[in-house]
């Protein structure tokens, strides 16, 4: 062989090694590293503020801020114990400094009383826009300071190229850019756990205690965040108890139960974190009587499984977390595992009853996702699991997928219900493997991995970056965000956010004519009437309203057929405005049946407000059932009311009704026909009333 042959073979050769080597050169700079992610994160940052831009409330905004208020000034929690506080405090922080008038607080009969106040605190006592502008701020800073947070720590367990490829992928991703702003739970408790999980790979290789307090740390926040952070803590004991056992020392006279003796006081530090959140009082209030909307009796007795009740009633009684802790917990543990009754479950093009399939949430997470970044996630898991990733990452990337299938499979015994909110613990976990695919391929010779990883992204930002309001993002593989509707009815779908677009469109269409449309929509009527929308009530009028030639406002999410509640009038028709997956119809329609769920929650206002109406109640619950009589739950309801009253033959009527119309659910059916044998040989004053799962 020739010189020139030689010398023309080593040249790429040399090439390739200078760019790695200049790369990371670059990478291994703290202030280069630290400026892209600034980068990235303001980027995310300001992708979402501009997508999200024309966002109204979810519809679980106004509880959450108003109750995050109420903790600051009041010093309790005793408003919206579902949640913990974490996120609550923050906003309330920054909301209460700024101005928010608030009513003193009152004793609340059950949920649906309390988010009655929380809403009509925001939306009538405050101006609503100033507040949700502030809060969106605060929520901006908070999920920044997560996101630089996961960043640092993915850099000092897995590398820089890897902390920064797992930034890209969350940067790009439309439910990370839609959940920024807003205040709900579920962006802050993915964070903060995949954080506690990063930074436990070093703690539990080498049991330092720089790791061991950081993670201990991230790990109570993330307790403090969100009910399904306990996932995270029982997997990292468990994993820590194993490595402590299964490693080899890495300093002299350590022993293995040192190592328990650390990881017990990760352990201990969390929940330190959790308490202090709660003010370190176990109870909600300064009073020591139970100050919740239901009592912690009444909520760990609604759970149909005896060892949760079990467990909870432990945890009460021993007070290792604050009470309010316990009733969220009963809380999620009710609505999250055991299902609850709305909505209606239709995934995949096909209707479910109780749960949907298995499969749901890693379905949902490959339709949500944007192409590329799945293949990415894909090509990451991959190279680990065929050993082609740097053999000091096994261990830590053994951790990260311990922690994604256990999150999963506890996520596929659940209900479906919040869609892709729900699983997203599990992106932020799959956008580190595709970060070590990214590193893997930036820094391979071989220019079509490299070109592969090239084409991933930039699909993937030509799929996601464009796309105005990316909460209603669906991928290629569904069809697209357009017809995404036609498949799935879940929050990932619409969470009530089109109220500006409906309230420009009365303004603009509506109201010159004086049309009051009827409206069906995700979202509460208080943020409706705040923003000047005046609508058909729930009154006998409301049927000459429908037998004409009516407006309708609709939810693409309702128009499914599912086990109950259909709209089929709807289903089939061409809207004459479409915002997203708002629908606008006019003209003649046969659709009385639309008024059923109304009617049913309007009762339910009724009979758990602070002054209960139960005649009115009776006969909205009457018309609810008359106009459709297929949502069992809506007999249970009329059940109760007629057991409040002691009329037990009225009673044992309304609960066979429901018995009969919860055929499709066998466990929910038990249900009702054990009331009925207690209703039928009890005492009505020693029988209580069914807890209706559609109160959760």
């Amino acid at each position: 062989m020739t010189e020139l042959q030689v010398m023309s073979q080593t040249a790429p050769l040399k090439r390739s090694e200078n760019y790695r080597s200049r790369l990371s050169h670059l990478l291994g700079r703290r202030g280069f590293f630290a400026l892209c992610v600034l980068a990235l994160v303001g980027g995310a940052i300001l992708r979402s503020a501009i997508v999200t831009r024309l966002d109204g409330f979810t519809i679980d905004e106004a509880y959450h801020i108003t109750a995050g208020v109420s903790y600051v000034r009041n010093g309790d929690f005793q408003i919206n114990p579902e949640h913990p506080p974490l996120v609550k405090l923050w906003v309330g922080s920054f909301v209460s400094a700024t101005g928010f008038n608030l009513s003193p607080v009152r004793k609340f009969t059950d949920k649906p009383d309390e988010r009655d106040f929380t809403e009509h605190e925001l939306f009538l006592h405050n101006d609503f826009e100033s507040v949700q502008r502030r809060a969106r701020s605060s929520m901006f800073a908070l999920n920044g300071l997560l996101l630089i947070a996961l960043g640092f720590a993915l850099r000092r367990a897995l590398g820089a190229g890897v902390a920064l490829g797992a930034l890209t992928f969350l940067m790009i991703d439309p439910t990370v850019a839609a959940n920024l702003p807003i205040v709900m739970t579920d962006l802050p408790v993915s964070l903060l756990s995949a954080t506690a999980v990063v930074l436990a790979i070093r703690a539990f290789q080498y049991w330092e205690w720089v790791d061991l307090v950081c993670c201990s740390v991230a790990l109570g926040l993330a307790l403090g965040a969100k009910h399904s952070a306990p996932i995270f803590f029982i997997v990292l004991m468990v994993c820590g108890s194993v490595c402590a056992f299964a490693l080899p020392a890495c300093r002299p006279r350590e022993s293995r139960y040192m190592r328990l003796g650390k990881l017990f006081s990760v352990a201990l530090g969390a929940l330190f974190v959790l308490w202090g959140l709660y003010g370190f009082r176990y109870t909600e209030t300064h009073a020591s009587q139970d100050a919740f909307n239901r009592p912690l009796t009444d909520k760990i007795g609604d759970l149909r499984s005896p060892a949760k009740r079990a467990v909870l009633t432990d945890l009460a009684r021993s007070h290792v977390v604050p009470r309010a802790y316990i009733w969220g917990f009963a809380d999620t543990m009710r609505a999250g595992l055991e299902s609850r009754a709305l909505p209606p479950i239709f995934a995949f093009g096909r209707s479910y009853g109780k749960n949907g399939p298995r499969f749901f949430f890693p379905g949902m997470i490959a339709l949500k996702l944007p192409v590329g970044l799945s293949v990415l996630a894909l090509i990451g898991l991959c190279l680990y699991l065929t050993r082609r990733l740097p053999r000091d990452w096994n261990l830590g990337l053994g951790l990260l997928l311990a922690t994604l299938c256990t999150f999963l499979f506890v996520l596929s015994t659940g209900s479906t219900y919040g869609g892709i909110r729900h699983a997203l613990p599990a992106v932020v976990l799959l956008s580190v493997f595709a970060g070590c695919a990214m590193c893997r391929m930036l820094t391979s010779r071989a220019r079509a991995l490299r070109a592969i990883g090239a084409v991933c992204i930039a699909a993937a930002a030509v799929s996601a970056l464009p796309v105005m309001r990316p909460w209603e993002y669906f991928n290629e593989l569904i069809g697209g965000t357009k017809n995404s509707y036609l498949y799935f009815n879940d929050e990932g779908v619409d969470v009530g956010q089109r109220t500006k677009e409906l309230a420009a469109y009365y303004q603009q269409v509506l109201e010159p004519l004086g049309d009051k449309p009827f409206v069906e929509i995700f979202n509460n009527s208080t943020e409706l009437n705040a923003r000047g929308v005046k609508m058909q009530g729930h009154d006998k009028s409301v049927f000459e309203y429908l037998a004409g030639s009516p407006t309708i406002a609709a939810d693409a999410r309702f128009l499914n057929k599912t086990a109950f509640w259909n709209h089929e009038a709807l289903r089939n028709r061409i809207p004459s405005a479409r915002f997203g997956n708002l629908m606008i119809f006019r003209g003649p329609c046969n659709c009385q049946a639309l008024l059923a769920p109304g009617f049913f929650f309007a009762a339910r206002g009724m009979m758990y407000s602070e002054k209960p109406d139960l005649v009115a109640a009776e006969q909205m619950l009457k018309m609810s059932v008359a106009v459709d009589p297929s949502a069992y739950f809506v007999y249970i309801q009329l059940g109760n009311l007629y057991l409040r009253q002691g009329l037990r033959d009225r009673a044992l009527q309304a609960y066979s009704d429901g018995s009969r119309h919860a055929s499709f659910d066998p466990e929910r059916k038990q249900a009702i026909d054990d009331q009925i044998h207690r209703v039928s040989s009890q005492p009505l004053d020693k029988v209580a009333e069914l807890r209706n799962p559609a109160m959760e």
